[in-house]
């Protein structure tokens, strides 16, 4: 894992502006860094290296192919490079590679194959800019969930990309100007969906996708090798038809090939568990793929209502590996929110970044790589509110639209705790369909549209999904949170708090093949009677006692309101919560502001948005660090 940036039209004051863009990202990338620039200076590549494969020179980059026509920078990690390392041997593509890194392999496949060819072929995470010298184009591409990050965009004539926004900022050609919209749908949904970051002029690279400049680099062309919708609907339309018992055989295989993939490194690989499921069954496979022990690694908290150390620890014991565990103090906690406006570059609000750093932190104390069990409730059905919102819009369809309209508007103002349900009532009414009340259940449109000024919710992912697209409203759900809140939620978690401490991250069940057959299978067969992840759970009770697994899902949560209202954040809260300072920034409403801590603090009326404006706000104050 490593950090990319690079510019175009920018000669003057180039190596200045690298450089700088390259200091920014030492964390992505503290083994080596390097700079390639055209011979006019008109196209310049930056690169900071974490060595995972190949420690060697013959691994630095930017690298050049054989033939010196393309150059490369890669952020990321490709697990079947192998394979096509033998197909360009075999093909007589190559005569011979100078080194063993998978970035060799992918740099000498694009000029033998093509870009798009090749993206079809290859497994992994990774986002790359790799330049054409002899026809001058430029291309910018990542993988297919979304892993690893990738922005980029225009500052008048000047082109320029990073893994990391902050690192844009540093160009000395950047201006500042934020996007209202975005920060609409960030106050709806706790980040900023794809492709709209806090700034206009910037975006982020969707998954899946191919960007092509071509000189002189003042336009882009865009393409989808890879579409999470398109392989649902093959999915639907040519369904797996073996028992549910098969689906696990072949499902367990996968996960074996994918981890197997995964653990191939020249460093030490290690894995998180939680106890849960899904990391339980990403470290047992593991562990059995293994002769040795392999190294696991949990936090736990003082609170028992958010502590999984426990059930961690047995599942460790159980499996044999070598275990490491810390608890963590509310104070320790505490201690990591000012360093969170500088990880995640833009606002970025999901509570539990706080535990996934720690966990990160913990990690890298011995290894340099960690395998995660993130992806298998958005393939799996795991999340409650699948199904929740399935009934709900059973109950609400059978209402005539007007009169839950009318419902709505007799309900009047906001209303107090006591009257939750009833507000809930409020803001699922007006859904006309399944697919609506999710996006009205999840964004909180209402309070967002209220709390930026001058701004709209504007189009996105949720509101552009196409009704009935799937055969049933949880299969619809799932693969709602695959194109936007796992790749920019979940996954820009994992990867900001990883970077933040050196750490990479890989995601066993985001594997193509693995994505792909899931969504082949039928929705029974993850989720009936009640019973969460079916198939997986089959495949996981083959390493460990189902009784060992019988327990509530608890989350990777914490008490950030407990911690706000009555511990040592509240006077930070306050400090950020100020009614002049918010007022002079002219970006949010501050009476409503005003009014939702006010509410809090008296009355104990929490709202995710609270966390929102303090996570904005102490963005907004230190983004200039």
């Amino acid at each position: 894992m490593c950090g990319i940036a690079g510019f175009c039209n920018m000669p003057e004051r180039w190596k200045e502006n690298i450089n700088r863009m390259n200091d920014r990202m030492l964390h992505r990338g503290p083994d080596a860094g390097g700079v390639w620039a055209s011979e006019d200076k008109t196209v310049v590549l930056g690169h900071r290296r974490l060595s995972i494969l190949d420690l060697s020179p013959a691994g630095a980059q930017p690298m050049m192919s054989a033939s010196g026509r393309f150059v490369i920078v890669l952020n990321g990690e490709l697990y079947n490079y192998l394979t096509l390392q033998k197909k360009l041997s075999d093909e007589k593509k190559i005569s011979a590679f100078r080194g063993t890194s998978d970035t060799e392999v992918l740099l000498e496949a694009f000029e033998a194959y093509g870009v798009e060819a090749v993206l079809k072929q290859i497994k992994g995470m990774f986002a790359f800019a790799l330049y054409d010298r002899r026809d001058q184009k430029l291309f910018l591409g990542r993988d297919r969930i979304g892993e690893k990050p990738l922005y980029y965009g225009f500052m008048g004539s000047q082109f320029v990309f990073a893994s990391d926004i902050a690192v844009i900022r540093r160009n000395l050609y950047f201006k500042e100007e934020l996007d209202r919209e975005a920060l609409a749908l960030y106050f709806g949904h706790g980040y900023i969906p794809s492709p709209f970051t806090i700034y206009k002029n910037i975006k982020k690279l969707e998954a899946g996708t191919i960007l092509e400049l071509e000189y002189p680099f003042t336009g882009v062309k865009s393409c989808k090798y890879w579409d999470v919708m398109e392989i649902a609907r093959r999915g639907r339309e040519n369904p797996f038809r073996g028992s549910e018992e098969e689906a696990a055989d072949e499902l367990e295989r996968l996960l074996k090939e994918s981890v197997k993939g995964q653990m191939r490194a020249d460093v030490p690989v290690g894995a998180f568990l939680s106890g849960g499921i899904d990391s339980t069954a990403v470290a047992a496979v593991m562990q059995s793929l293994n002769t040795n022990k392999i190294r696991t690694f949990t936090i736990g908290f003082e609170n028992a209502d958010y502590n999984e150390a426990v059930y961690a620890k047995e599942t460790a014991n159980y499996l044999g590996t070598e275990h490491t565990q810390r608890y963590i103090s509310d104070r320790e906690a505490q201690e990591v929110i000012p360093k969170l406006a500088g990880m995640y570059g833009e606002p970025f609000a999901d509570s539990s970044q706080i535990p996934t750093y720690l966990v990160s932190e913990l990690a890298k104390r011995s290894v340099t790589v960690s395998l995660s069990g993130d992806g298998g409730d958005e393939l799996f059905c795991g999340y409650p509110r699948y199904n929740r919102l399935e009934r709900h819009w059973k109950l609400i369809n059978r209402i005539p639209r007007p009169l839950r309209i009318a419902a709505v508007q007799a309900a009047g103002g906001p209303t107090g705790g006591r009257w939750r349900k009833l507000e809930t009532a409020k803001r699922y009414f007006p859904a006309r369909s399944g697919i609506q009340l999710y996006e009205l259940a999840t964004g909180f449109r209402w309070m967002a549209g209220q709390m930026v000024k001058g701004a709209d919710f504007p189009e996105y992912r949720l509101t552009q999904y196409p009704e009935g697209f799937m055969k049933e409203l949880p299969e619809d759900y799932m693969l709602m949170d695959l194109q936007m809140y796992h790749p920019d939620d979940i996954l820009v978690k994992v990867d900001r708090a990883g970077m933040a401490v050196s750490l990479e991250s890989r995601i066993p069940f985001l594997d193509r093949d693995l994505v792909e057959f899931v969504w082949t299978l039928p929705l029974c067969y993850k989720y009936s009677d009640n019973i969460e992840k079916r198939v997986l759970k089959k495949v996981l009770f083959r390493y460990v006692p189902e009784q060992m697994m019988e327990r509530k899902k608890k989350g990777f949560s914490i008490p950030v309101d407990q911690w706000i209202r009555e511990g040592e954040l509240r006077p930070w809260a306050e400090s950020l919560m100020n009614e002049r300072d918010i007022k002079e920034q002219g970006i949010l409403d501050e009476r409503y502001v005003s009014g939702l801590w006010g509410n809090f603090i008296r009355n104990g009326r929490w709202y995710p948005q609270i966390w929102y404006i303090l996570m904005f706000e102490e963005w907004y104050r230190r983004r200039l660090e």
